[in-house]
């Protein structure tokens, strides 16, 4: 058996970017002996107080508990034939730690969003100085392969390391299946799934439902998932937060999902996965078209592309008026995930790039 560490921040079941590029691959690879161990830093207690604002000197200890298990990793004497890094080994803009596994192991570098953009939590705005945006090329050079979700991250990452593998964001579709849900009238769902620091994505489609609540009215409701925070009183809102448990029923019950995005570098480098997971369980789905978007949907079959605001009215009110055309849109969707972002249709070439490494 071969030996891989998964060095990540986030616990198993939390990050999206874990949950859907590798933590659906763990059993392949055990099955395909690549014996697996994962180290993360950021616990469900230390989630309470590092994605918070103030709190220092509990982020502290946070921290500084960081630093001494990745030195121990690195010291430690255990072989490990692939180490796997998603996104970043460590929350600071240091790669001492990466450098050090790459020197030991074959590293693989997994990255889904366009992470060499300063981008920086609200809570922890006041710490930004201790990020480093050039972090991610000196990863990359450092790596044995590279993982890029998208050709707009692939074309980043070539310019430093000529070993890039597009391995796209996928979808479990065995596990994502739609939940039937009894429905007490036909009022039709409109949902956005995210989290607190996407939300600002979820706003730019305020002008819209605005304007679909003023046409429809009590034919419509709108549903977020993902800040429990988050309120919209004149459109009807209050937003959810997500959980592992829940998921699928708080999405089953979406008609129409919503992806709607800003055309500036960072969602350049979005892998689409609110789209993937909207249309993994057959619902229509609604996409700007930025980035890898616009290569997931063709429009007008399998969901439908909208950039300005008459599009959006366009194809919003098309799939509010017929269900029919709700349902042949989301079944489309559903196929197109299980014919090419699906684990399925992944695992092959998820498996050869490890096996390369080792052969």
């Amino acid at each position: 058996m071969y030996k891989v560490l998964f060095v990540t921040l986030h616990r198993p079941d939390r990050s999206p970017s874990q949950r859907f590029r590798f933590e659906q691959y763990l059993a392949i690879l055990k099955e395909n002996g690549f014996d697996w161990e994962w180290s993360y830093l950021i616990s469900a207690e230390d989630d309470k107080v590092f994605y918070k604002p103030g709190k220092y000197f509990a982020k502290m200890r946070i921290l500084f508990r960081s630093i001494l298990k990745r030195w121990r990793e690195v010291r430690s004497k255990k072989h490990y034939d692939i180490v796997f890094v998603q996104r970043e080994g460590f929350m600071l803009g240091s790669t001492y730690f990466e450098k050090r596994f790459s020197k030991k192991s074959k590293m693989i570098f997994d990255f889904d969003d366009s992470i060499w953009l300063q981008n920086v939590s609200d809570a922890n705005r006041r710490f930004a100085f201790l990020k480093n945006p050039e972090k991610t090329a000196d990863l990359i050079r450092m790596s044995a392969l590279i993982f890029a979700g998208n050709e707009y991250l692939a074309a980043y990452a070539r310019q430093y390391n000529s070993s890039v593998q597009i391995v796209p964001t996928t979808i479990d579709t065995d596990v994502y299946q739609r939940v039937m849900i009894e429905r007490s009238d036909d009022t039709v769902c409109i949902g956005w799934s995210g989290s607190v620091t996407t939300i600002q994505h979820f706003e730019f489609a305020l002008p819209i439902l605005e304007r679909i609540q003023e046409k429809y009215g009590d034919r419509v409701r709108f549903k977020v998932i993902g800040d429990a925070d988050y309120a919209h009183p004149g459109l009807g809102i209050q937003g959810i937060a997500w959980k592992k448990e829940t998921e699928l029923f708080d999405l089953s019950e979406i008609d129409i999902g919503l992806m709607p995005l800003p055309d500036d570098e960072w969602a350049q480098g979005k892998c689409g996965l609110k789209g993937l997971q909207y249309m993994a369980l057959g619902i229509a789905t609604i996409m700007s078209p930025v980035g890898v978007n616009s290569t997931i949907i063709a429009h007008g079959t399998n969901g439908f592309l909208a950039a300005d605001l008459d599009e959006w009215m366009e194809a919003l009110s098309l799939l509010i008026e017929s269900e029919e055309i709700r349902e042949k849109i989301g079944r489309n969707g559903r196929q197109t995930v299980v014919d090419r972002y699906s684990v399925k249709a992944n695992a092959e070439v998820y498996l050869h790039a490890f096996k390369s490494l080792v052969s």
